[in-house]
């Protein structure tokens, strides 16, 4: 693979699951040539096995009103996001707004549903209380003795769809995709930063992103002060082939699972949350854990096929929030850290990304997210 041309000034990005490809997209569509290299198949990591849930009020924590805000924000952005990236593809990409029911199957759990329903009305959040029977008259599906729900207003995407979308607009775009490629290392350079492959080839751009999510750490040629502090949380997932019979409307949450219903008749139950590095076991206990609170919800799932057990990898950080900017190190940019919310962060990451790399300016809604909050810190469980 040759050098790219001076000319050219390419912005080079490792990583091509969703927030690499869509930054490349972004910034293709800008006029900005783009090359993005990634060590396996652009969109197979974390993105393909992710559940491409877009519930910034359903998942919302006590200690983290920052990334509410973001989260909401790239919701938001959503639907113009679909709009121009389906029209300059033709490629659906199953965007759906029935919402989200997050249920308590007891009263215990009924009573801490309680307590999150309250804070979100707080901060403003669009949610509805339910009884367990309102409840099951939203989903029948859920189960007969669940103590309530609480609704939010959230959406979701077909993730897999999103990756072909990308790739077909980078394409479009002229952008480079080089896979598999794995990046050994970068050098930093306020002018002309450079990556460097495993097979040694050398290659120059304009800047470099570093996108590639679990793996952003075990990328060399930074120093320990500015080095990712990104690990790997494991997720085992579970597909199952819905029926006719069985037509899950909505995303359903519970304290240990959670069911989301694809229009292509997948229905996935997830995710574990394992501290366990980059072991992609699938194991016993984690598929009864995921069973279990499953069923719990939605004991209809008993009788449905399972297609498929996989394990997919988040990039975690210790406050659970991305990082987001330059990274400290000349020429180097950080959009990788997205940790539970890479998919629904997608839009507001590429955009604001895009907009630094192209003008320089780091916007409010990077503000809170910079790198350098964590200046010279490792990754913690």
């Amino acid at each position: 693979m040759p050098p790219s041309s001076d000319a050219e000034n390419p912005v080079l990005i490792v990583g091509a699951g969703t927030i690499g490809l869509s930054i490349g997209w972004e910034l293709a569509r800008a006029g900005t040539p783009v090359e993005i290299f990634d060590r396996g198949e652009p969109g197979r990591g974390a993105t393909w096995k992710a559940g491409g849930m877009l519930t910034p009020d359903a998942e919302l924590q006590f200690e983290e009103p920052e990334l509410y805000r973001l989260n909401h924000e790239s919701l938001r952005r959503w639907p113009s996001f679909v709009e121009t990236l389906e029209d300059a593809t033709g490629i659906d990409l199953g965007f759906r707004t029935e919402g989200t029911l997050t249920v308590a199957p007891d009263e215990d759990s009924a009573a801490a549903m309680e307590r999150v329903y309250r804070y979100q009305q707080n901060i403003g959040a669009d949610v509805d209380r339910l009884t367990g029977a309102e409840a099951r008259d939203r989903e029948p599906f859920l189960a007969p003795h669940v103590a309530g729900a609480v609704y939010t207003d959230d959406a979701q995407v077909d993730n897999r769809a999103l990756v072909r979308a990308l790739v077909t607009g980078i394409e479009q775009q002229g952008g480079a995709l080089h896979s598999p490629t794995r990046i050994e290392a970068v050098e930093p350079d306020a002018h002309s930063p450079a990556l460097r492959t495993a097979a040694g080839e050398r290659i120059e751009g304009r800047q470099v992103i570093i996108a590639a999510g679990a793996w952003s750490r075990q990328i060399d040629g930074l120093d320990d002060a500015v080095r990712p502090p990104v690990r790997p949380v494991k997720g085992q997932i579970i597909e199952l082939v819905s029926r006719p019979t069985f037509d899950l409307q909505h995303v359903v949450r519970g304290p240990d699972a959670y069911l989301v219903p694809k229009a292509d008749d997948r229905l996935l139950v997830g995710a574990t949350s394992e501290e366990k590095g980059f072991e992609k076991s699938v194991t016993g206990g984690g598929l009864y854990h995921l069973l279990e609170g499953a069923l719990e919800l939605v004991p209809g799932i008993r009788e449905l096929t399972v297609q498929n057990l996989d394990v997919g990898l988040r990039p975690g950080t210790r406050d659970n929030a991305p990082l987001l900017g330059p990274s400290g190190a000349p020429g180097v940019v950080y959009a990788t850290g997205h940790y539970r919310h890479g998919i629904l962060l997608t839009p507001v990451t590429a955009q604001e990304i895009t907009t630094y790399v192209e003008s320089g300016t780091v916007s409010d809604w990077l503000e809170p997210f910079l790198p350098t909050r964590f200046a010279g810190a490792a990754p913690t469980a």
